[in-house]
C-alpha cells in the first residue's frame, strides 16, 4: 500500500521522446527508458502523451490502434516495469474505446503500471485540442478520439498522483479539482505544438502547480516526427511554489528530478490556499 504523501525524497525521471509511426520501436524506447531510469535510482519514470505512436495519417494509424489488451506497447512496458521494479506513467497510447452507438472514436488515455507491471489507474484526455492556429495549423482531435468524463487520481511512490494530459492543462477546473483532492503530483504529458509551447507551456505548467499546491510532472514529446509534425519538447517538472526543478530543452532523452514531500508541506503551510479556499455563491468554475 502506497501512503498519500510520499515518506522521503524520491527520484523521479522523464523520457522526452520524438515517437514515431511504428510502435513497437517507440515501445523499445520507452522499454529501454524504464531500465536505464531503474538503473539510475528512479522509483517511477514518466512517458509523454501518445508514446505508442505519432501518426496524423488516421488511415495508415488505424491498424495500429487496438483496444488495451491487445496493444503491444502497453505489454511491453508492463513487462519492462515488472523486470526493473519501477513505475511507470505512460502519458497516454490511443486505444479503441468500448463501442458505444455510433461514436466508433478512440480514447486518448493514460496508464499507471505498478512495480509488479499492473495497471492501477487509466485516465482519458478529457479536453480535445480542436484549434486553427495563425502558423495554418488545424488540428481536430476529436475527430478521431472521444473526450474522457472523470477525473482519476492514485496512489504512488510520489504520493496521490492527478492525472491530466497536454490540453487539459488550459482548463484550470480540472486542476482545481485536482487540488481539492488533495494531489501531491499532478502528470501533465503533453505533445505541445511549437507556437503553443513558446508562448504558454511554462507559464501554464508553473501556474497550475501553485493553483493546485502540488508538484507538476510533464513528460514531452519533441522534436520532428515521421508524420511532419513538430512538437515543443522542454519537459518539466514544477514544484508547488513554482520553481522549475527540471527543463530538458529541446532534445529527446532521459531526465531527472526530485520530489520532497518536505517541499511540498512547506509550501502549504506558508501559503495555504487549498485550505483558504472559499465557495462563493452563483459562482461556478466551470
Amino acid at each position: 500500500m502506497i501512503d498519500n504523501v510520499a515518506q522521503g525524497a524520491v527520484k523521479v525521471a522523464l523520457l522526452q521522446m520524438t515517437s514515431g509511426i511504428d510502435p513497437l520501436e517507440n515501445a523499445r524506447t520507452i522499454a529501454d527508458a524504464v531500465a536505464r531510469a531503474a538503473d539510475a535510482g528512479a522509483a517511477m519514470l514518466f512517458t509523454p502523451e501518445m508514446s505508442g505512436l505519432i501518426d496524423r495519417d488516421r488511415a495508415r494509424a488505424t491498424s495500429h490502434i487496438v483496444a488495451e489488451e491487445d496493444n503491444p506497447v502497453l505489454d511491453v512496458v508492463r513487462q519492462a516495469a515488472a523486470k526493473a521494479g519501477i513505475w511507470a506513467h505512460i502519458g497516454s497510447l490511443g486505444v479503441k474505446a468500448s463501442s458505444d452507438g455510433a461514436d466508433r472514436r478512440w480514447a486518448n488515455r493514460a496508464f499507471v503500471i505498478d512495480a509488479a507491471g499492473s495497471i492501477v489507474a487509466r485516465y482519458d484526455k478529457i479536453h480535445m485540442f480542436d484549434v486553427d492556429l495563425a502558423t495554418g495549423e488545424s488540428w481536430r482531435e476529436s475527430a478521431a478520439f472521444r473526450p474522457g468524463d472523470a477525473v482519476v487520481t492514485v496512489d504512488t511512490p510520489v504520493g496521490r498522483l492527478g492525472l491530466a494530459i497536454c490540453y487539459d492543462i488550459r482548463f484550470p477546473a480540472l486542476f482545481e479539482e485536482l487540488g481539492r483532492r488533495q494531489c501531491d503530483a499532478i502528470a501533465v504529458p503533453a505533445a505541445f505544438t511549437v507556437p503553443t509551447g513558446q508562448a504558454h507551456w511554462h507559464l501554464m505548467q508553473r501556474a497550475r502547480a501553485v493553483e493546485a499546491s502540488a508538484f507538476v510532472i510533464s513528460a514531452a514529446q519533441v522534436g520532428q516526427h515521421q508524420d511532419g509534425r513538430e512538437t515543443y519538447g522542454h519537459s518539466l517538472v514544477v514544484d508547488p511554489w513554482g520553481d522549475v526543478l527540471l527543463d530538458m530543452g529541446g532534445g529527446a532523452g532521459l531526465g531527472f528530478a526530485t520530489i520532497d514531500p518536505a517541499r511540498l508541506a512547506a509550501v502549504r503551510r506558508q501559503l495555504p490556499s487549498l485550505a483558504n479556499k472559499q465557495s462563493i455563491p452563483n459562482y461556478s468554475a466551470s
